[in-house]
């Protein structure tokens, strides 16, 4: 991201800072976009970039400097990290980016870069959405944009913990959400959609912008809706309704990435050489990514 105008851009950019205490530097070898990097050019959240810098506030890689008081890791570690906000003021679109040592988790071996780097942010935000509706084995849960990264996400995990499923989707993704668990998928196409499903809803989780207020009549009195979206309805029915916005967590990270590394926890990133940046990001943010986690690598 370059200066004033934000226009995000190849860039060649100054080394980051050395280490301080509690810090590492990584050598990136992957980096996840998301639909949350047009955020970061704006003031809606604001990271700590100073431009110009490199968007991204997740990636995995190889630990080339570690700070004072740092035990967790040393040089030649692979981890995988969500940073926010980013203490060397760049993110992990570039060759090198400074993180908080316990913002991160170790990477393992079975794990390769591009699918560490494509779980941080929609894999923690699945679990902490989860982990906050607080369901149990048998109670039922609608997600929107269930196709998504993060939605393929929490159907997994959700689906795991004994949980009926139901997702809006695409009828091209129907037939994955159902390998990955979902019980239901239903085309979110059809503008009658919301008509079409069985309502009495322990709980929903919205990823779709603007679908909050056709799923709270879906979920039961006293139920809980999540938004992602940041358009969390009023309370009524004593439903409980919140937007949620995903905060690093190691201790998170590191059960993700071990599922995922035992193949429990599918991913489908598609790896793009880090040169198209620019162009992976206009894709993401206009809706154009078909559903896929976009990784730029920097092979």
């Amino acid at each position: 991201m370059s200066g004033a105008e934000k226009e995000v851009a190849l860039l060649e950019l100054p080394e980051p800072p050395p280490p301080r205490p509690g810090q590492i530097l990584l050598g990136v070898e992957a980096a996840g976009v998301g639909p949350w990097d047009e955020l970061l050019i704006g003031a809606d959240w604001d990271v700590g970039l100073r431009p110009p810098a490199a968007l991204g506030v997740e990636g995995a890689g190889e630990v080339l400097a570690v700070g004072a008081g740092v035990s967790a890791f040393a040089v030649g570690d692979r981890v995988l990290a969500h940073e926010a906000p980013l203490p060397g003021g760049s993110g992990f679109w570039a060759e090198r980016v400074l993180i908080n040592a316990d913002h991160a988790a170790a990477c393992p071996p079975g794990l390769d870069a591009v699918h560490a780097a494509a779980l941080p942010v929609n894999g923690l935000t699945a679990w902490q959405a989860l982990e906050k509706l607080d369901l149990s084995r048998g109670q039922r849960l609608l997600i929107t944009n269930g196709g998504g990264a993060t939605g393929a996400l929490a159907i997994q995990l959700a689906s795991a913990q004994g949980i009926e499923v139901t997702a809006t989707a695409s009828i091209g993704a129907a037939e994955r959400l159902l390998g990955l668990g979902a019980a239901e998928v239903v085309d979110y196409h059809d503008p009658t959609w919301s008509g079409t499903v069985r309502g009495g809803f322990d709980a929903a989780l919205i990823i779709a912008a603007g679908t909050a207020d056709a799923v709270l009549p879906l979920v039961r009195d006293g139920g809980r809706l999540c938004s992602l979206t940041s358009d969390a309805p009023a309370e009524e029915r004593d439903i409980t309704s919140w937007d949620l916005y995903v905060e690093p967590n190691a201790a998170q990270l590191v059960q993700l990435a071990e599922q995922a590394a035992s193949g429990t926890l599918k991913l489908a990133p598609e790896p793009l050489p880090l040169g198209e940046g620019p162009a992976a990001f206009t894709r993401v943010v206009t809706g154009h990514a078909g559903g896929r986690k976009i990784v730029l690598t920097q092979a």
